[in-house]
């Protein structure tokens, strides 16, 4: 006689528990994708300035309406510009590797810790982050901020386009932006047809573009209602800084060769009817210049 066969007990595969990851390990997990989201963010928002030039920037809009500017290329800017402006704002521009030197970063941020005077100043990279992104107040979360920015600027973009956008987004007077803008204003003529001492004049604006005003036969108000520091500022650039620079950094030629250029805006000359090229006052010029009834 047959015995039944009992069925073998089905057994279940073997799960192993799931440890649950210790609160502080969730935390800075948590930390860590939230910073990538804000690098892919962040990314989103700087590549395009590689290619593009959007017409404002947070101090623009900071500033209010009617904001001054024009985009130019840095083809149709004179080398005299170029070079002055390397020579003023930032000679290792070319020839330093990064945004900024660790060295003088740290020796800013002690100085800025015990109330005393900025020894080095903003490099280029870090002005223009502050440009494009930031607020003018000073403080250690700004700056924080600005050396991030600046970074992830020299990290994606060559230092030719980068003194190309700092050169267009720098304030050269109240709600005057851009050095298309700037050269119209002050002297009346494009930005591929300025001087040696005029490039130098405009890099005494830079530190108190505010309180500058415009002389009313052209040119830079340095007369005696003139702010002083202005006169300084300008005068100084001009006579005395700006050329000694670029006399020790090899002239102008061996200034603008060190982010890469060794052409001059006349090698342009061609494409001088290009929308870039900033060969006509810009409308929002001659509006200013109207409005103060100096046209």
């Amino acid at each position: 006689m047959a015995t039944e066969a009992v069925p073998a007990t089905q057994s279940k595969p073997f799960r192993p528990t799931k440890r649950k990851r210790h609160p502080i390990r969730r935390f800075f997990g948590w930390c860590f994708k939230l910073f990538l989201v804000l690098v892919a963010l962040n990314l989103l928002v700087t590549v395009p300035y590689i290619w593009g030039t959007p017409p404002r920037t947070s101090y623009m809009l900071q500033s209010g309406e009617p904001v001054v500017y024009q985009y130019v290329s840095i083809d149709h800017i004179s080398r005299y510009v170029l070079a002055a402006t390397i020579a003023h704002e930032d000679q290792q521009l070319g020839t330093r590797p990064g945004a900024f030197d660790m060295d003088d970063f740290n020796a800013r941020i002690k100085a800025y810790s015990e109330g005393k005077p900025d020894p080095s100043g903003s490099t280029i990279p870090q002005q223009l982050a502050k440009n494009i992104y930031l607020w003018p107040e000073q403080s250690a979360f700004r700056k924080a901020l600005e050396a991030g920015l600046a970074s992830e600027l020299s990290m994606i973009m060559s230092d030719k386009r980068i003194l190309e956008l700092y050169l267009n987004y720098a304030q050269f007077g109240p709600k005057l932006y851009g050095i298309c803008a700037a050269t119209w204003y002050y002297f009346g003529n494009p930005p591929w047809n300025i001087t040696q001492y005029q490039a130098a004049q405009l890099m005494g604006v830079l530190p108190l573009p505010n309180l500058v005003q415009r002389a009313k036969d052209g040119g830079i108000y340095l007369g005696p209602l003139a702010h002083p520091l202005v006169s300084d500022y300008v005068n100084g650039a001009a006579n005395v800084h700006v050329p000694r620079q670029i006399e020790g950094l090899g002239g102008w030629k061996a200034t603008v060769a060190t982010i890469g250029i060794t052409d001059t805006a006349a090698d342009h000359a061609a494409f001088r009817f290009d929308k870039d090229s900033c060969s006509t006052m810009p409308q929002s010029v001659g509006d200013r210049l109207q409005q103060e009834d100096w046209h």
